[in-house]
C-alpha cells in the first residue's frame, strides 16, 4: 500500500528555516503528483504547494516566494524548503500524494513545524 513518511520538522526561530522530506513507498512514485499541506491548531487543513511528475509547481498564495516544493523521482522523495518563516506558519505538515483520478488520496502522519518569535 502506498505509505508517505515525513520528516525534518521541529522549533525554528522566527527568520529561520527548514526543510521537509517525504519519502514515498508502495508504487510508482514518478507517476503521480505530491503535495504538502499544514494544519494549525483550530484551524483546516489548507492547501501548501503540488509538484507533477514533471517538476511543475503551483503554489497557495500565501506562501509568498518563501517555500520551494521539488523532488527526487530516483529516490521517492519529496521536499519542501520553507525559509523566512513566521510565527504563523506553525502547524503540522503533511505530505500527499495522488490517485489515479489525480485527487490527493494518501496522506502522511504529519511532521511538526514549530516557529518560535
Amino acid at each position: 500500500q502506498v505509505r508517505l513518511v515525513e520528516s525534518g520538522g521541529g522549533l525554528v526561530q522566527a527568520g529561520g528555516s527548514v526543510r521537509l522530506s517525504c519519502a514515498a513507498s508502495g508504487r510508482t512514485f514518478s507517476r503521480y503528483d505530491m503535495g504538502w499541506f499544514r494544519q494549525a491548531p483550530g484551524k483546516e487543513r489548507e492547501f501548501i504547494s503540488r509538484i507533477s511528475p514533471s517538476s511543475n509547481t503551483n503554489y497557495a498564495s500565501f506562501v509568498k516566494g518563501r517555500f520551494t516544493i521539488t523532488r527526487d523521482n530516483a529516490n521517492d522523495t519529496v521536499y519542501l524548503q520553507m525559509n523566512s518563516l513566521k510565527s504563523e506558519d506553525t502547524a503540522i505538515y503533511l505530505c500527499a500524494t495522488t490517485n489515479d483520478r489525480n485527487t490527493f488520496a494518501y496522506w502522511g502522519q504529519g511532521t511538526q513545524v514549530t516557529v518560535s518569535s
